[in-house]
């Protein structure tokens, strides 16, 4: 299993600072999902602003979710 979100920042490209349970910390950029079905809800400044945990996972306030594996293995790893 890969690690899961502990940590969730919004930036305002599209992207999501995540500090994952292990330790790691990888941006996450959703500006490829803007234009597919419902994730076109997170191009409202602040409904994707409303990201934060959810079982350890991101969620937004309208329950727009994705999975944590998709997240981990999408991310860019960074060095903080």
């Amino acid at each position: 299993m890969n690690p899961r979100v502990k940590e969730v920042y919004s930036n305002n490209d599209y992207t999501l600072r995540i500090i994952f349970d292990n330790g790691e910390v990888g941006i996450f950029d959703v500006t490829p999902y803007l234009d597919k079905g419902i994730f076109k809800q997170l191009r409202d400044r602040s409904i994707f602003n409303s990201a934060e945990v959810f079982l350890g996972t991101v969620q937004w306030v309208n329950g727009l979710e994705f999975c944590p594996d998709t997240i981990y293995l999408e991310s860019k790893k960074t060095i903080d």
